[in-house]
């Protein structure tokens, strides 16, 4: 097992980040995809609001995690 630093350091530095620069990245991500997760319930409990929300949203954060690679 690596040392406990690394388990912290290793993803981030191979992306070019320090931890707490990843960290910010990651917890927007995780933002946007709770936001999407949110307008899809709605959407299925009421399909006339949100119809294209989720899929739309879900669209630029692919678009975006693609362009950071």
């Amino acid at each position: 097992m690596p040392p406990l630093n690394a388990l912290f350091t290793e993803h981030p530095r191979a992306v070019n980040e320090s931890y707490w620069q990843h960290a910010k990245v990651a917890l927007g991500f995780s933002c946007r995809l709770a936001l999407a997760a949110l307008a899809a319930l709605v959407h299925a409990v009421l399909p006339c609001l949100f119809e294209r929300t989720a899929s739309n949203m879900i669209e630029k954060l692919h678009v975006s995690l693609s362009e950071r690679h």
